[in-house]
């Protein structure tokens, strides 16, 4: 499988990167992952890469943004970082990856039973977590549907937690970055929400 250049890179529409990643994750689903020489691909990478698509997603294990949407290298930025939140130097990598790099689509991307989420449900505090887990609150706030329980044993909870917590980061990125806000007012990119489900593999995309 060959890699992307500048010019296949630049072909792609934000709604066709949405596309290939959804095609992706279908191959995942049913295991038929596309026959790549990943040796090949470092060698044809090695003088330059062209993402079509930049991924923020949790840290967790279980989250390989590569392998759950059946990418090869040099196909995705792959940000990843606990509760899939956003800070300064996530906002300007994204920024990078999208206008110098022209990468076509951000995906902001969750999963069930997320340990970070959980944390927070939990009200956990320790060390640095305690301050990332502080990032996570006002979607726990923003869920008004569940009156009991409201803690990370309940699983119905954690994932409207989960939810609402992607739906708050891609606010924000567009709120906090401008540049990221007109790229999409021109259409040039797309940012997407999706929820990674852990047992089954299936990514579900909110709708754009």
């Amino acid at each position: 499988m060959w890699v992307h250049t500048k010019e296949s890179q630049e072909k792609i529409t934000p709604l066709q990167a949405l596309e290939y990643l959804k095609e992706g994750n279908k191959r995942f689903l049913n295991n038929l992952k596309l026959d790549r020489n990943l040796l090949k691909q470092v060698n044809q990478s090695s003088a330059g890469q062209f993402p079509f698509a930049t991924v923020l997603s949790c840290m967790d294990s279980r989250t390989s943004a590569e392998l759950i949407f059946d990418q090869g290298l040099g196909d995705i930025f792959s940000i990843r970082i606990a509760g899939n939140i956003i800070n300064d130097d996530i906002l300007g990598s994204m920024e990078y990856s999208c206008q110098l790099a022209n990468s076509k689509i951000i995906v902001v991307l969750g999963h069930t039973n997320c340990g970070a989420i959980i944390s927070a449900c939990n009200n956990v505090t320790t060390g640095h977590f305690s301050g990332l887990l502080k990032k996570i609150k006002p979607a726990i706030d923003k869920e008004v549907v569940t009156q009991t329980n409201r803690n990370g044993q309940n699983t119905t909870f954690v994932t409207n937690v989960s939810i609402n917590n992607i739906n708050l980061v891609i606010k924000q990125l567009l709120e906090q970055s401008a540049i990221l806000n007109t790229l999409q007012k021109e259409e040039k990119i797309l940012v997407v929400g999706g929820l990674y489900n852990i047992e089954t593999g299936e990514v579900v995309f909110f709708d754009t």
